[in-house]
């Protein structure tokens, strides 16, 4: 199918499981973890207590009942203090997640900041008159928003590029559906939420383009057709035009032939052509492989080193993978390394986790960095 589809199922032991295609191609997957067995998760938001600071000016832990992370800005905070905090990244084996007081609470075309104030447009949107026309849609809308949900003068938002061109009612619908999430959050000492679970995310960061379908389990379609507790703050963000992409299957997974698809991401090796490339995740950094198989031409390393290049940000996205990421390129002259460096910056510009592109380490390795927001698949399955 061509365009944009956005897939999502209720599986039974867990939250959600959501799928994006694109021309048939899987994109993006993001699973929930099993029900009541994961640490925090990237983005999670609490209230919680500075338990312990670290001398120094070392920063300091803040913790709700089992959650806990670390605060590198503890400033001017004691123990006892209460605050609302997100978690940013997540962290490696054995340590706590690290969080911060200037929490996002994400829709598909605004954000609402908290200890963030004033009214913000994202920079991809270069035509000034429709930067200023929704500045001045968001900031009517604000006020209003802010008196109704009782938000603090600190609490400002920032308009997404995918807001172009949007009516401000929308606009305001999805203003107050932020503002109800930060107003339970922080009105309930024992709430948790963020927009973290895969229905949270695909509602989120998939809508905009506008996808040709939402294919989901009919149980799934009654709820987003008639929102309920816990979909009231989404409503599909109180745009009408997205209830009619709406598709009841049984297994809306299978519909696309997902099922193997996704269970191949499971094995490290990912074919290119006549060539492949080994994704291996370690405890200290992800490993990453690339040979040219039985091709043994002059021009054989940079043909299967591009094909690596330009599929890498799908398959550590699609895997969870982040932090350190070394790549051993297949054998090629050095004066080809532009050429590959640039299908690299070009393929990562538009992957939606940030990757730092550090280079080419002494013994002719690749090094990234990448931010670690999302559990690895093969964690997520146990």
């Amino acid at each position: 199918m061509k365009g944009r589809v956005i897939v999502i199922d209720m599986p039974e032991d867990r939250g959600f499981a959501a799928a994006l295609v694109e021309d048939g191609k899987l994109q993006d997957f993001i699973l929930d973890p099993p029900n009541d067995t994961y640490p925090p998760l990237s983005g999670q938001v609490w209230t919680g207590k500075i338990t312990r600071k670290l001398p120094g000016g070392g920063g300091a832990f803040c913790a709700r009942g089992a959650l806990e992370g670390y605060l590198r800005q503890a400033k001017g905070l004691k123990s006892g203090d209460t605050l609302l905090v997100q978690v940013v990244s997540l962290p490696e084996h054995g340590k706590a997640p690290t969080v911060t007081q200037r929490v996002l609470f994400k829709g598909p075309r605004l954000i609402l900041t908290h200890h963030a104030a004033g009214i913000n447009v994202s920079r991809q949107i270069r035509d000034t008159d429709e930067a200023q026309r929704l500045k001045s849609a968001v900031t009517e809308a604000m006020e209003d928003v802010r008196d109704a949900y009782g938000l603090d003068e600190d609490v400002g938002a920032i308009v997404r590029s995918a807001a172009r061109g949007e009516e401000a009612r929308h606009l305001r619908a999805e203003l107050e559906g932020l503002a109800n999430q930060y107003k339970v959050l922080r009105s309930r000492d024992n709430a948790v939420g963020g927009g973290t679970s895969a229905l949270d995310i695909a509602l989120t960061e998939w809508l905009f383009p506008m996808p040709q379908q939402i294919l989901v389990s009919p149980k799934l379609a009654r709820v987003l057709s008639k929102p309920e507790p816990p979909f009231e703050a989404m409503e599909f963000w109180g745009d009408e035009r997205f209830l009619p992409l709406l598709h009841g299957e049984d297994d809306p997974f299978a519909a696309f032939g997902l099922h193997d698809e996704i269970a191949r991401l499971s094995a490290p090796e990912v074919p290119l052509g006549g060539g492949s490339m080994v994704i291996e995740p370690t405890r200290a950094l992800v490993a990453v492989d690339v040979n040219t198989g039985g091709d043994f031409s002059p021009a054989a390393g940079l043909k299967i080193n591009l094909a690596a290049a330009r599929d890498l940000p799908r398959q550590l996205r699609l895997r969870g993978l982040g932090g350190q990421i070394i790549v051993d390129f297949a054998a090629m002259p050095k004066g080809q390394r532009r050429t590959l460096e640039e299908a690299l910056k070009k393929a990562f510009r538009d992957d939606p986790i940030e990757t730092a592109l550090v280079g080419w380490t002494n013994l002719g390795l690749f090094e990234l960095q990448r931010k670690r927001e999302r559990r690895p698949l093969t964690e997520m399955h146990r």
